[in-house]
């Protein structure tokens, strides 16, 4: 769980993407406490020292939901389809964004995957 957070490649699901959306909100709040706490300079500063990449945090994990889905990422700008990202199944077995992120019992991964669902890169 958690790995690459800030990457929008691969799928998870939707547990990961539920404790996505507890981690944004704790730290959403914490950071307008300290922002309002904090001199208008500083508390600005502060803000985007936080929220910029919170906010990349939580889209690149709303990208790999949809990506469960196998949708794009983009379809993550629909207003309130963040309620389909949690509640719905991912799709089964593999799909272009990878393989299946429930687990082992699915061994369909191509030679040129990592286990994880990335794709290796020769060098």
């Amino acid at each position: 769980m958690f790995k690459n957070p800030f990457s929008f490649n691969g799928r998870i699901r939707r547990t990961e993407y539920g404790i996505t959306y507890i981690i944004y909100i704790v730290v959403y709040i914490v950071a307008l406490a300290l922002m309002e706490g904090a001199g208008d300079t500083i508390g600005a500063v502060l803000g985007l020292l936080i929220i910029v990449p919170l906010l990349w945090f939580v889209i690149a994990q709303s990208a790999k939901r949809c990506h469960d889905l196998d949708r794009s990422g983009w379809w993550q700008l629909i207003p309130f389809y963040f309620f389909a990202l949690l509640f719905s199944d991912g799709q089964p077995g593999r799909n272009e964004y990878g393989s299946n992120p429930k687990g082992p019992q699915e061994t369909d991964v191509l030679e040129s995957e990592t286990l994880d669902g990335h794709m290796r890169t020769n060098p």
